[in-house]
């Protein structure tokens, strides 16, 4: 069921075509699935999928002193990013609660673009704005259904892209962009993703979102699955990747989800939640994020409490699903830091009381 007022990404009249299976996300009708969800996610990790991801917000922050806003705003050092190359970072409250986890892309000296999350982009929007009221030459720019983005991810998505790209994607390092042609169409091509493969992030103008779109599924041919958004969560999950709303909320520092390296407490001129962050970044934190393997069949899910063997609770799951490549349940949960330590651990499903190992994140990485 979607609400009346539910938005369509470019690409909305393609997935009716496939006969995908179509939800509302973030205020977004989105595809779920087109066919197996499990085949999607596999066809990610041995070949290569294909994503729409033209939900998200991209918000231009520009001007002699957009580098500097951007400091201001947010707990990384942006205004030290080289040109053509981005940066994770997150956007916190006063009291540094994450409000967004955001990416950064450097663009020119002066133009930078803020990716953020569909859910949170009107907040960020409104925040960057707000922020950088203090810096009269800066300009900040939410040209987000301008925009439309397309995910190729996977173990060949540079072969494909290549077929339909003179720019250099060989040379394109990770959490790198680059403007370039694709099946002769301007577009942003990032070496980013959130699936723990290679893969590759276009940014092209709404309107020509169908032609890159049918041009890449041709170049891909049988190498090549369109993939939903159950299967970009199954692939996050594995490669221990933060959701916001799950590991990441207004309740939870960037220290609490074992993010510390992404506050920048040294940078000049302090930042937007720096004195909350400060007091917080010598004391342990509460609690902990860790990853668990279910020892049975049955998989833990959001919300479900993690529990002792005497059944008291010391834990949440924030994320759980089976997993495709490691054939078993998989879930990333905080642990009270009292119990950091202990193994003997179960999940609460429905009243019993389901046996867990606590492992290293993230669950999978790719090899090369």
């Amino acid at each position: 069921m979607s609400t009346p007022d539910a938005k369509r990404t470019p690409l909305h009249e393609v997935h009716a075509e496939l006969g995908a299976m179509i939800t509302e996300f973030a205020g977004y009708l989105m595809p779920l699935r087109y066919g197996s969800e499990i085949a999607e996610h596999q066809a990610v990790r041995t070949s290569a999928g294909l994503f729409d991801l033209s939900h998200m917000g991209e918000i231009f922050v520009t001007g002699p002193q957009a580098g500097a806003a951007l400091d201001h705003a947010l707990i990384g050092h942006l205004s030290v990013l080289a040109v053509g190359r981005a940066r994770y970072t997150m956007i916190v409250d006063p009291a540094g609660g994450v409000l967004d986890d955001l990416i950064v892309y450097r663009l020119a000296p002066e133009t930078f673009m803020v990716v953020a999350n569909a859910a949170n982009a009107a907040t960020v929007r409104a925040e960057l704005t707000k922020r950088a009221g203090g810096f009269e030459k800066a300009t900040v720019d939410d040209r987000s259904d301008a925009y439309a983005l397309i995910a190729v991810q996977g173990p060949k998505a540079q072969a494909i892209l290549e077929k339909l790209t003179d720019a250099a994607l060989a040379d394109l390092k990770y959490y790198a962009i680059l403007p370039g042609k694709v099946a002769g169409i301007d577009a942003l091509i990032a070496r980013t993703g959130y699936t723990g493969e290679d893969g590759f992030e276009l940014f092209v103008s709404a309107g020509d979102a169908v032609a890159v779109w049918r041009a890449v599924t041709e170049a891909g041919g049988d190498d090549l699955r369109p993939a939903g958004l159950s299967a970009r969560d199954t692939l996050r999950l594995e490669a221990g990747m933060p959701l916001y709303g799950n590991e990441l909320t207004a309740e939870t520092t960037p220290y609490d989800a074992g993010l510390g390296r992404t506050v920048k407490l040294d940078k000049p001129g302090g930042f937007v939640g720096r004195a909350a962050l400060a007091a917080r970044a010598d004391t342990p934190p509460a609690r902990t994020l860790v990853g668990l393997v279910a020892r049975g069949r049955r998989a833990p899910r959001h919300g479900y409490d993690i529990v002792t063997p005497d059944g008291t609770p010391c834990g949440v799951v924030t994320s759980g699903a089976p997993s495709p490549t490691l054939g078993k349940p998989i879930a990333m949960a905080y642990i009270d830091a009292d119990h950091a330590e202990d193994t003997d651990l179960a999940v609460d499903i429905r009243g019993k009381h389901e046996p867990v190992d606590k492992v290293a994140l993230p669950f999978y990485r790719r090899t090369s």
